[in-house]
């Protein structure tokens, strides 16, 4: 029961504070949705060094795990809907934003990986 507790709450932070950034950043008019790129792009690059620093040390607890990188970070990101506004970009026939858009986040999701882990492991 308490694991669940932990990733209702790291969860419910996460969506709370994407859907602000998306409130603030999708607002702007340019037709690319800045800010679920952006919580997708921050969300990768926090489990990087989540996940980074819990193979590095190995002290992060499993509670602490659920919360942070299931829970917040799963909260945070959210495929279904970059999946939805790319959809909404191909129905359009907004091919350059779609293009944009959905290369952009695979590339700079990985990215952000990738670097929340290497700055991990050499910290």
């Amino acid at each position: 029961m308490k694991n669940l507790i932990l990733v209702f709450i790291g969860g419910g932070t996460g969506s709370i504070i994407r859907f602000l950034l998306g409130k603030w950043l999708n607002n702007q008019n340019t037709g690319i949705p800045y800010g679920t790129f952006a919580a997708n792009v921050i969300g990768s690059f926090l489990i990087g060094i989540i996940l980074g620093y819990l193979t590095k040390n190995e002290s992060i607890s499993q509670g602490t795990m659920l919360l942070l990188a299931t829970g917040f970070c799963g909260g945070f990101t959210t495929f279904s809907t970059f999946a939805y506004e790319s959809h909404v970009f191909l129905k359009s026939g907004d091919f350059i934003s779609f293009a944009t858009y959905t290369i952009g986040s695979i590339v700079l999701g990985f990215s952000a990986v990738f670097l929340g882990m290497w700055l991990i492991k050499f910290t």
